[in-house]
């Protein structure tokens, strides 16, 4: 490639990847020459300066897409753009909690700060990826900055060993994966996802092998969204890992997740047919997706009954959520794409919010188990009425956002034909019975004596953090419109996807 081919693509369309990549090296470099004279905390406002500064970049580049360098590698385009908000969102207020983890708990703050960053732009990259190659590449980016971010605290065991099964597991799913991705690229000869969509539109002898790469792909990616039944790393490593990675894995890595199974099925499997079926290669592999949807609300809802720890508890939630945005995604409605959207939107903020008002009763209380929310209403009315506020959105009540995102997946699944019953029926089941798990939180907060009186100190940045996360799950919940105008006039009904 000569100078004058490198100079004459449009870099402004990686400008917020560049401002993530430029905070991050100024973390290290200033971690490394600046060490111990510098407050570690100001490490994190900066690395949280650098995440508005890419927001503020993402917003400016919204208009003239898609837009597509390095031989159509890196796309922006609408369907990158709105989900790269929710990561950026998503990171912000995990940046925010970071800030406030023990200095003890976390040796190395300028290393965490960086690490963060790296996977972040991990996940951004994946957003935006239109070849298998950069696909991975972001993918592994997440991965591994992930695997150290769970293990960072190295004096403790619990930490070390969540390190150890994610790493491992990790190892094995990334592998899985790119072994599907070698055959798609073996019967294509390509590695451009709108290409490989061409060549089997065109060629389809080869559907026995696109079959077997369609499932190794998916088993590879579902372990990052920890989907059943690659969901077993995803309680010990939630309850190892420090509360702000816990909510970075929950919120940040899984939504990247998603926008990877919906950049690689949609973009090369949507509109290639089945020999043997007069549909389209998704729906002919949509029992596959049912069943992996439904095991996984089951196992994760009923799992976290017995659960009494309140990281492994919200990581079982974790798993079952996951779930209901895997039935969205295998109806294949009308409805699929703004119904993920909105959903993992109104999942960041419940998320978010929970594990903040989690990790401030942690830091102050020194544990995690569900019974350390005992009688919080007497000591924190404040921690409580907010945690109440996701609890509720988290169990689908009315009024909240996670009622809305649940029904907008309910009415996908009830407006295609034929209809599906009986996975709707088993959300509904599911979402009963994640009550009781929901409402003992209430229960140890409301009804239940502390051991001693406790008072507890909100810092004012995770008090802003948890008032604009009740807002926002309680604006989303009265007036979902404000979020689906937003996602509309972005999206463009995703023509820009396919092309």
């Amino acid at each position: 490639m000569d100078m004058d081919t490198l100079l004459s693509y449009q870099w402004s369309a990686m400008m917020p990847e560049f401002i993530i990549l430029g905070v991050a090296t100024l973390l290290s470099l200033l971690d490394l020459f600046v060490g111990k004279k510098m407050k570690h905390s100001w490490l994190g406002y900066l690395a949280a300066a650098g995440v508005i500064g890419s927001f503020v970049s993402l917003c400016l580049l919204r208009k003239g897409l898609p837009v597509t360098i390095l031989h159509d590698t890196f796309r922006l385009d609408s369907f990158a753009v709105t989900f790269k908000f929710l990561l950026l969102i998503g990171a912000f207020f995990t940046l925010l909690i970071a800030v406030h983890e023990r200095s003890e708990e976390i040796k190395h703050r300028g290393e965490f700060y960086y690490l963060f960053l790296t996977a972040l732009l991990g996940a951004m990259m994946m957003a935006s990826s239109g070849d298998l190659i950069t696909l991975f590449v972001g993918l592994e980016l997440l991965s591994i900055s992930s695997y150290i971010l769970a293990g960072i605290k190295k004096s403790s065991l619990r930490s070390n060993e969540a390190a150890l099964k994610y790493v491992i597991t990790g190892g094995i799913a990334s592998a899985i994966a790119l072994f599907g991705l070698s055959y798609i690229y073996g019967i294509t000869g390509s590695t451009n996802l709108l290409t490989i969509s061409e060549v089997l539109v065109e060629n389809q002898s080869y559907e026995f092998i696109a079959v077997l790469a369609f499932l190794l792909v998916l088993v590879g990616l579902t372990f990052k969204i920890a989907a059943a039944p690659f969901h077993m790393w995803a309680p010990d490593v939630y309850e190892g890992s420090p509360t702000s990675v816990t909510a970075f894995l929950s919120v940040v890595s899984k939504t990247a997740g998603f926008v990877l199974i919906l950049r690689v099925f949609l973009s090369v499997f949507a509109n290639v047919p089945m020999l043997q079926k007069s549909v389209t290669f998704l729906y002919g592999m949509q029992d596959y997706l049912f069943i992996i949807a439904g095991v996984t609300i089951v196992i994760g809802n009923v799992v976290a009954l017995k659960q009494k720890n309140m990281k492994r508890l919200f990581a079982y939630s974790s798993i079952a959520h996951a779930g209901y945005v895997l039935v969205a995604f295998a109806v294949l409605s009308p409805f699929m794409m703004d119904a993920i959207w909105f959903y993992l939107l109104a999942y960041l903020f419940m998320t978010i919010g929970a594990f903040t008002v989690i990790h401030i009763i942690q830091q102050q209380h020194g544990d995690d188990a569900i019974t350390s929310f005992a009688g919080l209403y007497k000591t924190s009315p404040y921690l409580a009425i907010v945690m109440s506020g996701f609890l509720l959105s988290l169990a689908g009540i009315p009024g909240t956002a996670g009622f809305i995102g649940k029904f907008n997946i309910f009415l996908g699944a009830l407006a295609t034909s034929p209809t599906h019953y009986i996975i709707v029926s088993l959300m509904i089941l599911a979402t009963v019975i994640s009550y009781y798990y929901y409402f003992g939180i209430f229960t140890q907060m409301l009804f239940r004596s502390a051991e001693r009186e406790r008072t507890y100190r909100v810092p004012r940045v995770l008090l802003f953090s948890t008032f604009l996360c009740l807002g926002a799950t309680i604006i989303l919940g009265i007036f979902p419109n404000v979020a689906y105008q937003f996602f509309f006039n972005e999206v463009h009904q995703f023509k820009d996807f396919f092309n």
